[in-house]
């Protein structure tokens, strides 16, 4: 078990503990009172305390049990008592999960976005996410979708993501967020994973905040294999915090839940707080990581590794060694390699990029590319470096000593899906209209001794 300090935004300030357990995938069990948990059976007729036993299924209940995702919930009372859901009024307008020519648009173009501004009137987490771009269909099982918030308040009641799992990346601001099973605090540099289904609610502590949000539908998030890199690296299982259960038990009158349901909301009234588990075990469990933890691997010779050698997390699909979405990073390390264009090199790509920088300037784009803001480069649009970073790059040459960078964070969500783009992404006042001449500047620094004379610039190959 880990342990971190934490603050509240309460009117004291007063600072708590707040008590994480560690590792990825583990089946953990957790009581905020002890003796909460049934010690030999998930649902006895009666439980300790008088609560209600209830379960979370993450997966089928035939899923391999390798796979198989669930937990056990002990609340005061259980999740069931609360009147209909209703449409919520007004609609949220930017939101989808089921991406179709009515609500979004294949654009090969490549994008960028400037980093958006703090909401004018309250927003809270809900009311500031909206979708940039995804692929596929939350009714069907498969898909994803990116989004991004902009927030200003702490939230009033819960949100419940019935779609797929969220994976939070905060740019800007700390979250502190209450979840069924437990309080996480999460700081720009680290992650969380909400997963499918779970109530939560985001409270700022530090006032306005924006960050990204990938959400994967049909599936769960898992470590990627190491293959030849071996046991080591990447990502530790270890450094994955999972809460420890924590509940309030009071009445809440009118207290509302709000679903994510088809990239549609509902709303449901209930009269008490839904953070009322007082034990729960299981693997099927909201996490965070800090992304200063990783340990990058990279080339120590020639050349330069493919960008997959950064990944946190991935998500597959049903072909082996394909990503519905990967989850990668680019975080300070050195750069060594001899005789080497170091950046990341020019590239069309069967998979899809959007890119988000958390923190300092990203290695391939000198101006332009900012914190909090995106970029996007569908399946085969070419990319890379911008001008400056390319001409001072080879301006350097081969007497490029080893060099290390600093104070810099930039992640990629990476799809094998193309993505539709939202038209309101399309028609935002913070998209670049001009991202396309970072690279119209690079010129031809092709030069040749050929002593036969060329017509009209052509050459056939020597055989």
């Amino acid at each position: 078990m880990a342990e971190t300090l934490a603050r509240l935004d309460t009117e004291d300030s007063s600072w708590i503990n707040l008590h994480y357990h560690s590792g990825f995938g583990n089946h953990f069990s957790s009581e905020a009172k002890p003796g909460a948990l049934p010690a030999d059976q998930n649902n006895p007729l009666l439980c300790p305390f008088g609560l209600y036993a209830e379960q979370i299924s993450g997966t089928s209940f035939t899923a391999p049990r390798r796979l198989n995702q669930r937990s056990w919930l002990y609340r005061i009372k259980p999740s069931v008592t609360h009147e209909p859901f209703h449409p919520r009024s007004p609609p949220h307008g930017r939101l989808v999960g089921d991406f179709n020519q009515s609500n979004s648009s294949a654009n090969p173009t490549q994008l960028r976005w400037k980093p958006a501004d703090p909401p004018d009137s309250p927003t809270d987490f809900v009311d500031g996410l909206y979708t940039v771009c995804g692929a596929g269909s939350a009714f069907l099982r498969h898909g994803y979708a990116i989004h991004m918030y902009t927030a200003n308040k702490s939230m009033d009641g819960a949100f419940c993501n019935a779609d797929g799992d969220f994976l939070i990346v905060p740019q800007e601001g700390r979250l502190w967020i209450t979840t069924e099973c437990g309080q996480l605090q999460v700081s720009p540099g680290e992650i969380v994973v909400l997963p499918q289904g779970f109530r939560f609610s985001i409270n700022l502590p530090d006032g306005p905040s924006r960050g990204y949000v990938a959400e994967i539908f049909g599936t769960h998030f898992q470590l990627p294999d190491l293959g030849p890199i071996g046991s080591n690296g990447l990502a530790a299982a270890r450094h994955f915090l999972t809460p420890t259960a924590w509940f309030e038990d009071r009445i809440h009158p009118g207290y509302v839940i709000v679903q994510k349901f088809g990239g549609e909301l509902f709303t449901a009234k209930q009269d008490f707080s839904p953070f009322n588990v007082v034990a729960w075990h299981g693997n099927y469990v909201p996490y965070k990581y800090d992304l200063n933890k990783f340990c990058p691997f990279n080339s120590v010779l020639i050349d330069h590794g493919d960008p997959s050698i950064n990944t946190v997390l991935t998500a597959p699909s049903d072909k082996p060694g394909v990503a519905l979405l990967d989850f990668v990073i680019f975080p300070p390390r050195w750069l060594v390699a001899e005789h080497t264009f170091r950046p990341p090199y020019y590239h069309r790509n069967c998979m899809s990029e959007f890119m988000g920088l958390i923190f300092g300037q990203y290695e391939a784009k000198a101006d332009g590319f900012l914190p909090g803001g995106a970029s996007l480069h569908s399946c085969m649009t070419p990319h890379g470096p911008d001008t400056k970073t390319y001409e001072a790059t080879i301006a350097q040459g081969d007497d490029a000593g080893p060099s290390r960078l600093r104070a810099t964070m930039a992640f990629m969500f990476e799809s094998s899906l193309i993505p539709r783009v939202c038209q309101w992404s399309l028609e935002s006042p913070h998209l670049d209209p001009d991202y396309y001449q970072c690279w119209i500047g690079l010129r031809s620094h092709f030069s040749y001794n050929d002593t036969d004379e060329a017509t009209d610039g052509i050459h056939n190959a020597s055989v």
